[in-house]
């Protein structure tokens, strides 16, 4: 029996794949990373918020070596009523380091970089069509074209679509539910106008999070972060109640930038990029076989994010998936054990570590966010209770729960629903 072409061939070269990729051969294994766009990081859209304490445990001195555009020291949640916005900003040097906004087309290349002088071998603009199985169904490759590779382990690293963990039935179709539209935009602005507007000084950045009027009611929320010189701006739709809307989930990406509270800070600037893509939002529902014969899943081919209503998580699930894949996987070359057996250290390792822990106690989000009043009603509530607080003229004060009461007598949430939702709140968040 011919010896394979590489120990690892990983496929996608997102950060779960390259830090997958980067870890192992770092091992002393043979890894090819292989990469349907042009380069790694071309395919990608916008960027997001990296939350960086798990890839400084791969590179600590990453913040300062790799390109990220700011640090993230300025947190909001807002909720929009049609032409207001009522919510939650902090703003602490305490989260100093926790997180950075990047881009993620000078991002992946980075990390696909650091990949190479750790002596992958990367091959881009490579389409791979299916898997190499052998008789008994075990992976043993991949196939691009006329072309095959064949490879002791192989890791789909592929997103949310995964046609490789999906063609081998380790997970379903998603449900409607458990998936987004985003529709993502970047929007160039001078680095003084960004700091003045956002109140940021130097490498300060932020990330503002809304809902309510900032989906139309449809289950899902916007999002505003700060790069160096432009804004990542979106909205996330829940694919389910997008299509009973019927809606269009570019209409309502444009509504949500036409609103004040948004349009504040975009005003005068330029669009670079735009475009959309699906999410997985199903949380733990969506994680299914992780590992089979001769192949793991990491990252969002595995449906590895959180959706908490507070942040939205991707990039330190799919670092996290990787760095246990890598676990899993060296163990299973060095003991000549690449079946599902040998490599089930990888479920192990990411169970056990706080990607498998936040996946558990985020489970219940999902179905809390779905509840249709958070975004439809408690936004102008909560405008009605502020405005009925702020707004002093020569009427009588009234405390504040008898303001909050008498706002909620005249809005659509009951008591009931209240009591329901903080109870589901507590439980889901």
């Amino acid at each position: 029996m011919s010896e394979p072409d590489f120990d690892v061939a990983v496929v996608g070269a997102g950060p779960a794949g390259c830090v997958t990729a980067y870890l192992l051969a770092q091992q002393g294994h043979s890894v090819v990373l292989v990469e349907r766009g042009e380069a790694p990081g071309a395919k990608n859209l916008s960027g997001g918020v990296l939350y960086g304490r798990v890839l400084e445990q791969v590179f600590p001195d990453f913040a300062a070596a790799a390109p990220v555009e700011r640090r993230v020291v300025r947190n909001a949640v807002t909720f929009l009523t049609s032409t207001g916005a009522v919510g939650v900003d902090l703003t602490s040097d305490r989260l100093d380091g926790n997180a950075y906004t990047v881009l993620r087309a000078r991002f992946d290349a980075w990390l696909a970089e650091r990949c190479e002088e750790a002596g992958v071998f990367l091959m881009p603009g490579v389409r791979v069509d299916r898997l190499l199985t052998s008789p008994s169904g075990a992976v043993t490759g991949l196939v691009a074209g006329d072309d095959e590779l064949s490879a002791r382990v192989v890791v789909a690293a592929d997103g949310v679509n995964s046609f490789l963990a999906r063609g081998l039935g380790l997970r379903p179709k998603p449900a409607q539910n458990q998936l987004a539209v985003g529709v993502k935009a970047v929007v160039s602005l001078p680095r003084e106008t960004i700091d003045d507007r956002f109140g940021l000084v130097g490498d300060e950045g932020a990330a503002l999070a809304m809902v309510g009027e900032a989906t139309g009611g449809i289950g899902g929320g916007g999002f505003l972060y700060t790069n160096a010189t432009s804004l990542s701006v979106g909205v996330v739709l829940r694919l389910d109640d997008l299509a009973a809307s019927g809606a269009s989930a570019s209409d309502v990406f444009d509504r949500y930038c036409e609103h004040p509270a948004v349009q504040r800070y975009l005003r005068g600037g330029e669009v670079l990029e735009y475009g959309s893509h699906l999410v997985a939002e199903g949380g733990l529902g969506m994680l299914g076989t992780v590992a089979t014969d001769g192949l793991v899943v990491v990252g969002d081919a595995a449906g590895l994010t959180i959706n908490s209503g507070l942040t939205v998580r991707g990039m330190d699930l799919a670092i996290g998936s990787a760095i246990a894949a890598a676990g899993g996987i060296g163990d299973a070359l060095d003991a000549g054990d690449t079946s599902a057996a040998g490599l089930a250290g990888y479920r192990e390792r990411l169970m056990a570590g706080f990607v498998g822990k936040d996946l558990t106690t985020y489970a219940k989000a999902p179905a809390f966010l779905e509840r249709p009043r958070m975004y439809r009603d408690y936004g102008p509530v909560l405008e009605d209770v502020m405005v009925r607080a702020f707004d002093l003229d020569t009427t009588p004060r009234k405390h504040l729960a008898s303001v909050a009461w008498d706002a909620l007598r005249t809005s659509p949430v009951g008591m009931l629903d209240l009591a329901s939702d903080l109870w589901a709140g507590v439980r889901a968040l």
